[in-house]
């Protein structure tokens, strides 16, 4: 087998169509460019380069080899910078774009962990619910809750996004809490839309999946708002546990039908991180990542039911996650 030293000079004489630059480019002598390519040849069994005494040009079976090993190297250096990555400590403008609801209730507090661990970052955080072109506005990693669009992105699951029902003790005081999920369409629930038309609510629990249709006195296309009326006692919502957990550890708001969630689909999909399909992943971009999926684990603290505060460091059991674009 060719030695990648032999490769290299090939491929250097090559492209430079002499003995002298080849060797001028890696350090060594035109002499031994000259006996390594030669080898080469012997080993092959084919003779890669026509010789003057001025000039060296590839031969038919050299330009071939020539293009598949220039292929070859270049893969191999990637492949060896990538391992080298690993190595390195992050650095550098890390530049993350996300949903504001949930980027400041558990992006943001998490910050001061991952900056203190690695210093040398620097984030730089748009808000937007808008999905975004990560080349367009120059991010390096998105984060997305619910429904993914397709993409040439990289999807990275972080943790679960489920929806559960729920209202004050107020509420509940006052009017009782439903039996079984047909009940809901004798409460006020309070529903987040961004469509006019009846509403049903698709859970799933104990007897399965069912669809239930609600109604009430207010709606809107905000889940603030939805949470903001439910807190005022205003009637039963479905929101997202990682928007109402510390209400539901607090006491502030109570589970309702505790069995029952909201189906899978569109809207009770994963949280993702979202990058570029680079053929290897920065060192700041992965611990970013990395860091989040530990933090929040396959049951984040926001759907605990002990009150548990999200650590400090992200030292929850790990959770490799896996690139993959369905999470």
């Amino acid at each position: 087998m060719p030695t990648l030293h032999a490769l290299r000079l090939f491929v250097a004489t090559a492209d430079t169509g002499s003995f002298s630059a080849a060797g001028r480019r890696h350090g060594v002598a035109p002499s031994s460019v000259s006996r390594q390519v030669a080898s080469l040849e012997d080993g092959l069994g084919a003779q890669l380069l026509v010789r003057t005494t001025r000039h060296v040009s590839l031969t038919e079976a050299g330009r071939l080899y020539s293009q598949r090993i220039v292929s070859v190297l270049a893969d191999l250096d990637e492949a060896t910078a990538a391992v080298t990555d690993l190595e390195e400590a992050p650095r550098g403008l890390l530049r993350v774009n996300g949903p504001p609801a949930f980027a400041v209730r558990h992006i943001v507090p998490a910050l001061p962990a991952f900056l203190g661990r690695y210093p040398e970052v620097q984030v730089d955080l748009t808000l937007t619910d808008n999905f975004v072109d990560l080349l367009e506005v120059g991010a390096d990693v998105a984060i997305r809750v619910g429904e993914l669009e397709d993409s040439s992105l990289i999807a990275r699951r972080l943790a679960p996004n489920h929806r559960i029902l729920c209202a004050s003790p107020a509420y509940v005081a006052e009017t009782g809490a439903p039996g079984d999920p047909v009940e809901l369409g004798n409460h006020n629930c309070l529903v987040y839309t961004r469509h006019h038309g009846d509403v049903h609510w698709n859970l799933g629990g104990p007897e399965g999946a069912c669809e239930v249709r609600v109604g009430g006195n207010f709606r809107t296309n905000n889940t603030e708002a939805v949470r903001a009326a439910t807190l005022g006692g205003l009637g039963i919502a479905l929101l997202p546990a990682w928007l109402v957990g510390d209400e539901v550890q607090s006491g502030r708001l109570v589970r309702i039908l505790p069995d029952y969630r909201a189906a899978p689909g569109a809207l009770d999909t994963a949280i993702h991180a979202l990058y570029p399909a680079n053929r290897h992943l920065s060192p700041k971009v992965r611990a970013l990542v990395d860091f989040l999926v530990t933090r929040f684990g396959p049951t984040p603290y926001w759907e605990a039911t002990n009150g548990r505060s999200p650590p400090a460091g992200g030292d929850q059991s790990q959770d490799p996650g896996r690139h993959d674009p369905d999470g």
